[in-house]
């Protein structure tokens, strides 16, 4: 073998030597991290206004029963201010620090674009032309509902479509006249819409008969027959003649806002669907459920909100999770008694729609 031979083999191997790497570890899976780095928040000039005067300003129905009302005793109760106090918690770290302004449909969405409220929370149904044209956005969605009819038991009606002729009483400046017209003339059915400015006049029409019908939210209808002189006698029909998402509305230009509130509601539906209560909540933060303890602080993700590790576990200690606040506001435990139906978890034995995107 030749010494330029040699030196050439030579080379080679240690090239080849060279090249033979260690082989790497496969890199871990974001589910296997720990800990996600937790990029800035972006400013939200909402949260900014509401930290420096000390409190939220909540937009609600002052006349509906079991969503929102006052008791005796002045205090703000229901399923809409719950929420409220929610954010509260979650922004502000006490329930309490929230100023409930009660708004009638008229002045609702000014009162959200003006700056009047920092979240519109009232039954108020997420529509086209209020998010197109009023420039809003429905942060989520905490109540679904639909359109339908109380009448007097002694008419034994089963259906809508026998109310043939009817008076029916309607709330103006709301989706609900214009529902109700679609849903007679595709049927051809003729009736009188008796129409009042507010919901709570065309209940007290409805009550001193001056209507055969009564037609808004099946929600709304709930609360209404809760304070009727003898609500045994009346009976929402079956019929749900339209879809009504119902939710908190906040403004468009504050997108970092939006978050705060569609995740604060997020955080308490996720609680119910991993069994976080108010009473068990402090218990859960050392648990086995990875996105339990992700929700109660663990990663830090409030960060991500301009909030501290705590703002969901606040959230929940104010009244709940979402399953504690429907039933005792609207569910078996109130006056309402409504049934969870859409409202129910995903992954319930009976399955709703009611379903929270992920934390991680």
């Amino acid at each position: 073998m030749s010494v330029r031979f040699g030196l050439a083999v030579l080379a080679a191997l240690v090239l080849a030597g060279c090249d033979q790497r260690t082989p790497e570890a496969p890199p871990k899976s974001a589910e296997a991290t720990p800990s996600l780095a937790i990029k800035p928040a972006a400013p939200s000039p909402t949260l900014k206004a509401i930290r420096a005067r000390g409190e939220l300003r909540c937009g609600v129905n002052p006349e509906l029963p079991g969503f929102a009302f006052q008791d005796n005793g002045g205090r703000w109760r229901g399923f809409n201010v719950d929420f409220c106090r929610a954010v509260a918690a979650a922004v502000l770290g006490k329930p309490d620090k929230v100023r409930f302004v009660p708004l009638g449909n008229d002045e609702r969405i000014a009162a959200l674009r003006s700056g009047k409220v920092d979240v519109l929370w009232r039954n108020t149904s997420w529509t086209f032309s209020r998010d197109a044209g009023d420039q809003l956005d429905m942060a989520a969605i905490s109540y679904f509902d639909g359109q339908g009819f109380l009448v007097r038991r002694s008419l034994n009606l089963t259906s809508a479509v026998e109310l043939n002729t009817a008076k029916i009483c309607v709330q103006s400046n709301a989706t609900s006249a214009q529902n109700l017209d679609d849903f007679f003339r595709t049927r051809g059915i003729a009736y009188t819409a008796m129409v009042y400015d507010s919901e709570d006049q065309a209940r007290a029409a409805y009550q001193a008969d001056k209507c055969d019908a009564f037609t808004a939210d099946i929600s709304a209808l709930a609360a209404a027959r809760s304070v009727l002189d003898d609500p045994g006698a009346h009976v929402i029909l079956p019929d749900a003649i339209s879809k009504e998402p119902l939710g908190p509305l906040v403004r468009q230009d504050d997108p970092a806002w939006t978050d705060i509130v569609r995740w604060t509601l997020y955080a308490l539906i996720l609680a119910e669907e991993h069994g976080v209560t108010k009473a068990n909540a402090k218990v859960m933060k050392t648990g086995a459920d990875p996105e339990a303890r992700r929700l109660l602080g663990e990663g830090g993700y409030g960060a991500m909100l301009s909030l501290d590790a705590d703002w969901a576990y606040r959230a929940i200690m104010a009244g709940g999770n979402y399953g504690e606040i429907f039933d005792r506001d609207i569910g078996g435990g109130s006056a309402l008694k409504l049934d969870r139906g859409l409202n129910a978890l995903w992954n319930a034995p009976k399955p709703g729609l009611l379903y929270a995107p992920p934390l991680r």
